[in-house]
């Protein structure tokens, strides 16, 4: 393989770019929208500097070996900081909660709760280093193409019981609910419910507590930035604002790319971080688009979300960068979201303040926030966002003037929002999906998108919908099993 294209310049596509570049291939990547990032887009407001997301940086090695494949060091191009806590989780009872990795502070405050479940906890810790040595540091970065990757993982999936949910294995550990809510939550991270998403999912918590949590200076737009700039010494194109259109198949090969300003190209290889069922949607030449784009419109997909931008006058030392607002219901809440399709009054937030660590991203004086709840994704429910996104910021305003900042109306100098109809609209998501296929056990490792097509044999994919899933992580992990087997 000489030439690859690849469609969409999320984390997946930079981090599969990298790696093939570094490895020679002359390597292109094609963007639809004016600036690189996907969903870690980003704008410049009054001031502001909002990331559209994601803004929590986990496993910062991960990145740190994509500028390693050529001798180079990250460190040059993007400055990450540590951020502590990790996030600060809030109840409406007034139960505040930080939780890092500072065993005695950490302990000290799950002793305050309930002193039974600090020896739950040590043992909640062991499962969850288990199930990150199982399913992050052996199968992250594995294809699974056969049937026979899986039966192989199965052994491990069932000693760790992969088929409860990861509320339900927290549940076994602590009992305290504040900690079954803090321990559980991470995979509303990643597009899962908690009450239904494998308990392998809990590795996200040996991930954080051994990596922490990080945040690139000038905003996650900053580390996208810097994988561009990689990519680019290496010698690597990148086409922003000419979405592609059509990826002309001849037989059971990917001979070439169109878009929409009829630019066209060939290439030994395609590669897409677009969305998985819009990718397919994108086939000329061959049924095989149109068959498994059907088969994956039967799936089920992750919410969406909803996130409003907010720029403050004043600055706020008490409320640090990562904060989780959880709302009076849990479980009623995610049946809402997941299952019933309706938009509540009462929404859990995950509010992001990076000024917090770098005030920079704000005129003198001024925060950069932003709110994020999540909500059913358009097959979910009949929401009209045109008509109804006013009135949820408002709930969200609502929410925090009670909860956090009393005067925030009067402070607020500048605002937009984010809905589902923009991640449909801007992304091609289907259904306003913000992560893409829903990260159950039935559709996960070889039941997920598969990172090469079974048909099209030069047709690979990388990202969200591809194993092993969403998360910057996740995606920088799918873009290495993506890129050996373009290689091979």
């Amino acid at each position: 393989m000489k030439t690859a294209m690849i469609i969409g310049a999320g984390f997946g596509g930079l981090a599969l770019a990298i790696r093939l570049q570094s490895a020679g291939v002359a390597t292109t990547i094609v963007e639809a929208r004016d600036k690189p990032g996907g969903r870690a887009y980003h704008w410049h407001r009054d001031g502001h500097v909002f990331d559209a997301g994601p803004t929590v940086i986990t496993d910062p090695d991960c990145l740190r070996r994509l500028w390693s494949l050529s001798d180079q060091n990250m460190a040059d191009d993007v400055e990450l900081v540590p951020v502590t806590p990790f996030y600060a989780l809030d109840w409406p009872d007034g139960t505040r909660f930080d939780y890092s990795n500072d065993d005695a502070e950490l302990f000290a405050q799950i002793a305050a709760l309930n002193s039974a479940d600090v020896e739950g906890y040590r043992r909640f810790l062991a499962y969850a280093d288990g199930v990150y040595r199982e399913g992050y540091l052996k199968l992250g970065t594995k294809a699974f193409l056969k049937i026979g990757d899986m039966l192989r993982a199965a052994p491990a999936l069932a000693r760790y019981q992969a088929w409860r949910s990861v509320y339900s294995t927290v549940s076994s550990f602590v009992q305290d609910e504040h900690l079954r809510q803090a321990l559980s939550f991470h995979t509303l991270l990643v597009g899962g419910n908690p009450m239904t998403c494998s308990s392998i999912y809990a590795l996200i918590h040996k991930l954080e507590r051994d990596g922490g949590v990080w945040f690139a200076k000038g905003g996650t737009n900053r580390l996208v930035a810097g994988m561009v700039a990689l990519f680019e010494r290496l010698g690597g194109t990148i086409r922003l604002g000419d979405p592609v259109e059509a990826i002309e198949v001849v037989g059971d090969r990917a001979r070439a790319v169109r878009t929409r300003s009829g630019w066209r190209a060939d290439a030994d290889a395609v590669a897409t971080n677009g969305d998985v069922l819009h990718s397919y949607n994108l086939i000329e030449g061959s049924h095989r688009g149109s068959a498994r784009a059907k088969a994956l419109r039967r799936k089920r997909w992750s919410p969406s979300l909803f996130v409003l931008h907010f720029g403050l006058d004043g600055i706020f030392p008490e409320i640090p960068h990562h904060m989780i607002l959880f709302g009076p219901r849990y479980k009623g809440l995610l049946g809402d979201i997941y299952e019933r399709g309706r938009l509540t009054p009462d929404p859990a937030l995950y509010l992001h303040h990076p000024t917090a660590t770098d005030p920079s991203m704000a005129p003198p004086g001024c925060s950069t926030f932003y709110a994020l709840a999540p909500v059913p994704h358009l097959g979910k429910a009949n929401i009209d966002w045109e008509t109804d996104r006013n009135q949820y910021a408002e709930t969200i305003l609502d929410t925090l003037e009670a909860r956090l900042i009393p005067d925030i109306r009067s402070r607020i100098r500048t605002r937009f929002h984010y809905s589902p109809a923009d991640f449909k609209g801007d992304l091609a998501a289907h259904l306003g999906s913000a992560f893409s296929l829903e990260p159950v056990l039935t559709q996960s490792a070889w039941f997920r998108t598969h990172n090469r097509d079974d048909k099209i044999g030069n047709l690979y994919f990388v990202g969200a919908g591809t194993h092993p899933g969403a998360g910057i992580p996740g995606v920088v992990a799918s873009a290495e099993a993506t890129a050996r087997l373009m290689l091979a």
